[in-house]
């Protein structure tokens, strides 16, 4: 892996730091501002970032040809821009810039994938993507848990569940919170969904590790070490 130069600007408290729990895994040099991303980059002395993080309200969507025709001049960053679903009708994509998007409501996950191979297009795990506890190996960049060496079985937000809480160890989610964080902000299921998916992360980890699974009674769920 390699060092990258991330800008990220937003408005919303709320998205900047969801964006800072992201990047705490990862390899990254921060910076977050508040200005709409032209402002910005005019006002910024130091230019070199591989990657631009956009939140997609309307003035900056509306901008989207500018920003393209800015950052083509100064080097060409990627850039992610993360949308609402309203506002899907307005985004037209840049076509000269490595880009991504992502809707808001989306689970942590997706965002890493998208993260992740915007910053490291191609490139291969490096240590920093392992997770490692006893038996068990969290891979981050292939989205894999293995025990003893064997790949579990696991649906897509088993695994999402089961990373989330990996990766904040000691620390105790209720339901909703794991709904918002997992699922996403627009999942309007009964948050019982994650009683069942709990039980099947359980089953397939096996009894040596699924005690550090733990239930904290009338709150939610935490994964100790």
């Amino acid at each position: 892996m390699h060092r990258r130069k991330v800008l990220v600007a937003t408005r919303q408290t709320e998205l900047a730091h969801k964006l800072k729990d992201l990047f705490v895994g990862m390899d990254t040099e921060v910076r977050y501002v508040t200005t709409l991303v032209l402002t910005a980059l005019k006002e910024s002395g130091d230019l070199d970032f591989d990657l631009i993080v956009l939140d997609g309200d309307r003035d900056t969507l509306a901008e989207i040809g500018r920003i393209e025709e800015a950052l083509l001049e100064d080097g060409a960053p990627s850039l992610l821009i993360i949308v609402s679903p309203e506002m899907l009708s307005d985004l037209h994509l840049p076509v000269r810039l490595q880009h991504d998007f992502v809707l808001r409501g989306a689970p942590d996950i997706e965002y890493q994938v998208r993260l992740h191979q915007l910053l490291w297009p191609g490139e291969e795990a490096g240590s920093a993507d392992f997770v490692r506890m006893g038996s068990l190996t969290l891979n981050l960049a292939t989205y894999q848990v293995k025990v003893d060496g064997v790949t579990l079985d696991l649906t897509y937000l088993e695994y999402a569940l089961l990373a989330f809480l990996i990766t904040h160890p000691g620390r105790t989610y209720s339901r909703d919170a794991l709904l918002r964080r997992v699922w996403g902000f627009d999942y309007y299921g009964g948050s019982r969904t994650v009683d069942v998916h709990v039980r099947r992360v359980r089953s397939k980890l096996g009894p040596d590790l699924a005690g550090h699974l733990e239930t904290v009674r009338g709150v939610g769920y935490l994964w100790s070490m």
